[in-house]
């Protein structure tokens, strides 16, 4: 994945279904739909499957839908980010080093498509770094970022006021005076 979401447009749209099956048949769909570049799939433990798209807003709403309809009841989540932060390729892709830690932020989901969501929502709000916002041992997702405690706080709450109301979170955390051994152990 390169640092632009998208040759074709600024959003992102990720489907995360209960099948891999069924994710590949709705990732078919979704191509077939509308003018949407493929920019990841994979195969989440427990037999789940995570699609990213990318391209111009109406596009990817349309191709959303197509995926949605053709994975039915199999649907886990589904979301679509306009304007994606510059930062969130890489903190999906992998973990993003960082020189030292300030306050540090976790939002942990149940799903991953939720947490690259909360990512993009957190980096929005504050001046932070993110580190991580990807699929965790488990099927989970993580958010991790780093900045000022200020910035830090700020930027959790909103990452978690978007996936709070569809029961997505597991916890969050702040940590203001981060243990400069984390550096190490969150970023590599």
């Amino acid at each position: 994945m390169s640092d632009i979401p998208s040759s074709r447009g600024p959003s992102i749209g990720f489907l995360e279904t209960a099948s891999i099956a069924k994710g590949i048949e709705a990732t078919d769909a979704m191509l077939k739909q509308a003018a949407v570049d493929l920019l990841m799939t994979t195969i989440v433990p427990r037999g789940k499957y995570l699609v990213m798209i990318g391209g111009a807003v109406a596009d990817v709403e349309s191709a959303l839908r197509a995926g949605i309809d053709m994975a039915g009841a199999g649907v886990i989540d589904h979301f679509l980010i306009q304007n994606v932060h510059p930062q969130l390729p890489a903190a999906i892709k992998g973990k993003v080093k960082v020189e030292t830690l300030e306050a540090v932020g976790i939002i942990e989901t149940k799903e991953v498509a939720s947490a690259i969501y909360a990512g993009d929502a957190a980096a929005k709000a504050a001046a932070v770094t993110l580190i991580e916002a990807r699929n965790q041992p488990g099927a989970k997702g993580m958010v991790v970022l780093t900045g000022d405690v200020g910035a830090v706080r700020a930027a959790v709450a909103a990452g978690v006021a978007t996936i709070k109301k569809d029961g997505m979170l597991v916890s969050e955390v702040v940590i203001p005076r981060a243990h400069e051994a984390l550096v190490k152990s969150l970023t590599s």
